[in-house]
């Protein structure tokens, strides 16, 4: 098992309860395909710049321990995930 932190900015538009929706969610999936070790919500956030014509956006970071597969699951539906704004998704080191 390798320990993995995945952070990512939800999109604010649709609401708090979208957003804390879109948050489970997110959870839900690493959760499937892994164990949480930690969760840990930074909250809403000025962006650096406009994504997607949005200013700001609500940010979460979530360490994790998965097989080395994992990855490339959880990548693939964040990918089309319409509420993930941005994500990185790295390997801790053991």
């Amino acid at each position: 098992m390798n320990k993995y932190e995945l952070v990512y900015v939800l999109s604010t538009t649709q609401g708090d309860e979208a957003v804390a929706a879109a948050s489970e969610k997110v959870q839900a999936l690493v959760a499937s395909k892994g164990t949480v070790t930690n969760v840990e919500e930074w909250g809403r956030r000025k962006l650096a710049y406009e994504i997607r014509d949005e200013k700001e956006g609500f940010y979460v970071v979530v360490n994790f321990e998965a097989a080395a597969d994992a990855p490339y699951e959880i990548d693939r539906i964040l990918k089309i995930n319409e509420d993930v704004l941005r994500y990185l998704l790295i390997r801790k080191d053991n």
